[in-house]
């Protein structure tokens, strides 16, 4: 081969590698998982056929542990990146990924102290070192800027996360976050939840889903399948008292586009959480009627409406 087409040839192959490539090997936590994770993967793996976009798994070594992350969307698109709610995994924003890939190269990171496809080796001691795995994970991902959206827990990690990253956060959109402007009140359905804390793991995971969502029946069943395996593995996520509202000052300290969205039947938030958002200096928060909780299934074809609309 001539030097000119060899050179040539060496130029396209570098062009149509992705830089991704090194994180898609599966780790032997997912290639010789016991017969309990085994089991969970295979329903994970059913959920994300829930997602009916194409899509890749990157498995990243972080200084913790393996960060597994699903990416789709067209790669000229804005980097937007997912943070998923307590217990619930990247695969719980199956009813929101075709909208948000319309536009968007979406970035879906599992949490490493719960159930997922990402695994723990070294310990984290504290919430702060929550935010730098994270951290750790979005420089892997060579992300220069991006949006950000958070539900639930997801929700206030991504606060603590802009508040430490301003310049590279482009929005960030909360979907009833968990603790973030106000404290949970104290509720029926909370008293309920604590009252089956001490039944079987069946009724506790049937209580909480009944007064997290305003229609468990809109719930997929192969989501619901992988939900009730997660609870059997074991968790690691020990900094919920660590959660508190942030101060005032340092909500409005917040400089990017913020979209705050709660369910009219949210037992984490009420009205109050869409009244202090709306005084953030580029703050909107509403509240989606026949919602709980988990608006993004409750009512997912209002919130992906409403999550596209301020993207743009």
């Amino acid at each position: 081969m001539k030097p000119f087409l060899l050179l040539t040839f060496f130029v396209l192959c570098v062009n149509c590698s992705d830089k991704y490539d090194k994180y898609k090997q599966l780790p032997e936590h997912i290639t010789k998982a016991s017969a309990l994770n085994a089991a969970y993967f295979e329903a994970y793996d059913e959920t994300l056929k829930l997602w009916n976009v194409p899509f890749e798994e990157l498995y990243i070594p972080t200084t913790n542990g393996i960060a597994h992350v699903i990416v789709s969307g067209p790669k000229n698109g804005e980097p937007l990146v997912l943070l998923h709610g307590m217990n619930a995994s990247s695969t719980m924003w199956y009813p929101n990924i075709g909208s948000l890939t319309n536009n968007h190269r979406v970035f879906a990171i599992d949490f490493i102290l719960e159930a997922g496809k990402s695994y723990l080796y070294n310990d984290i001691e504290s919430v702060e070192k929550v935010t730098d795995w994270y951290k750790e994970v979005l420089f892997a991902l060579e992300l220069e800027s991006f949006h950000l959206i958070g539900a639930s827990r997801g929700g206030w990690l991504a606060v603590k996360l802009a508040l430490n990253d301003q310049e590279k956060i482009k929005s960030l959109i909360l979907l009833s976050p968990a603790q973030t402007f106000t404290w949970i009140k104290p509720s029926t359905d909370l008293l309920k939840n604590i009252v089956t804390l001490f039944s079987s793991k069946e009724k506790q995971i049937a209580q909480s889903l009944e007064s997290m969502s305003s229609n468990v029946a809109n719930i997929s069943d192969t989501y619901l399948k992988q939900y009730y395996l997660g609870s059997e593995l074991e968790s690691e996520n020990k900094f919920i008292t660590s959660m508190q509202p942030f101060s005032k000052d340092e909500l409005i300290s917040l400089q990017m586009p913020v979209l705050v969205l709660i369910g009219d039947d949210d037992m984490i938030n009420e009205k109050r959480t869409v009244e202090i958002a709306n005084t953030l200096p580029k703050g909107k928060g509403e509240v989606i009627q026949n919602a709980g909780h988990f608006l993004s299934i409750d009512q997912a074809e209002t919130v992906n409406k409403k999550m596209l609309d301020f993207l743009k």
